[in-house]
């Protein structure tokens, strides 16, 4: 009877060991299986794994090319296929972390998320990294979801002659495009403060029938933007800018010449790396130039500006620098007074 019940213990013990071994393997070889996929021919492979130092506890979804490919926990990973040229990842809820890279055929590209610590809603950033360092912590993550373009072939189109009748019974948001979707996601919105340098560029002149020094070192230099950004690198934006010099007259001992002018301008960003940014830019506005201090009065003119420059971007923080040239002219025919000159700009910007 002993013998009989050791028996039946070690039976049950294999037993549950195999069934055991039936749930798990599958699983396992699942995750190594996608750890060691490569890229179908003519198409690229790409991984997207999530690894942080200090965890983050929030789940964060991931889309690849407009895709919902899974979300992403600390130390897991999903997988997309995609066709070569421009791939576009878009990460989290609320607050999203945009990021691209142009994809070539028979490539595997690994993406690492980083969701960052103390910030709600959660926001995260991703970059590309080299394979080595992504199979090396891919080995220590968990295998969450593929996308379905990796796994379903393609629906096969209507024939062209019910394509249009197909396209008419579909719903008007099913009919939507990607880009119309998603084109309000296009452009962001940046707050640009800045101070620092501006110099006129004429110092002796008329002002008022008198003859006038300028100093042309201005002071209260500041300078406030806003503009629109596409994530193609184009900027429209307006802009006021202000400044100050003291004057002297013949007759009179001091005088203050205060200047505001506001602009409508237009930039490009060069993207260099994606946390720098070199950028050209021209503006068009008006002056309005008004003295003080034994002057009373006021003049008023177009202007017109070139810019060059570089932002440093980190996340929705930037720091920029500019070269400004401002050319504006005030006044009546006959008492034209040149208020332009150049200066340097630092300063922040906040994107939203």
């Amino acid at each position: 009877m002993n013998q009989l019940h050791a028996c039946l213990s070690v039976s049950g013990a294999l037993l549950l060991t195999a069934l055991c071994g039936l749930f798990s393997a599958p699983r396992a070889h699942a995750e190594e299986d996608a750890r060691r996929a490569t890229p179908p021919p003519g198409k690229a492979l790409v991984f997207v794994f999530r690894s942080e130092r200090e965890p983050v506890a929030a789940q964060v979804p991931v889309l690849v090319n407009l895709e919902p490919v899974g979300k992403l926990a600390n130390g897991t990973f999903v997988t997309a296929t995609v066709s070569p040229g421009r791939t576009h990842l878009r990460v989290g809820d609320r607050v999203l972390s945009i990021f691209s890279f142009e994809a070539a055929a028979n490539q595997s590209y690994f993406v690492w998320v980083e969701a960052i610590a103390g910030l709600t809603p959660v926001r995260t950033k991703a970059r590309v990294v080299s394979a080595t360092e992504g199979r090396r912590l891919l080995a220590q993550s968990r295998f969450v979801g593929v996308a379905p373009s990796a796994m379903v072939a393609a629906p096969r189109p209507p024939p062209p002659r019910r394509a249009a009748e197909t396209a008419a019974r579909q719903p008007a948001a099913a009919r939507k495009t990607p880009a119309s979707t998603e084109s309000g996601r296009k452009w962001e919105v940046a707050l640009i403060a800045s101070g620092g340098t501006f110099k006129m560029a004429n110092g002796n002149q008329v002002l008022a029938g008198l003859a006038s020094t300028f100093d042309t070192t201005s002071n209260s230099v500041f300078d406030v933007e806003a503009e629109w950004r596409s994530k193609a690198g184009i900027a429209m934006g307006a802009e006021v800018f202000h400044y100050k010099n003291d004057l002297v007259a013949t007759g009179i001992p001091s005088g203050r010449q205060e200047v505001v002018v506001a602009l409508v301008n237009g930039k490009y960003y060069f993207r260099v790396a994606n946390w720098f940014y070199p950028f050209l830019g021209a503006g068009v506005g008006y002056t309005n130039a008004t003295y003080g201090n034994g002057f009373t009065g006021k003049t008023k003119g177009l202007a017109y500006q070139g810019l060059a420059g570089m932002e440093l971007r980190f996340e929705q923080i930037g720091f920029q620098v500019q070269y400004k040239y401002l050319a504006s002219t005030t006044g009546d025919t006959g008492n034209e007074v040149k208020v332009g000159g150049r200066g340097i700009l630092a300063g922040v910007s906040i994107a939203f």
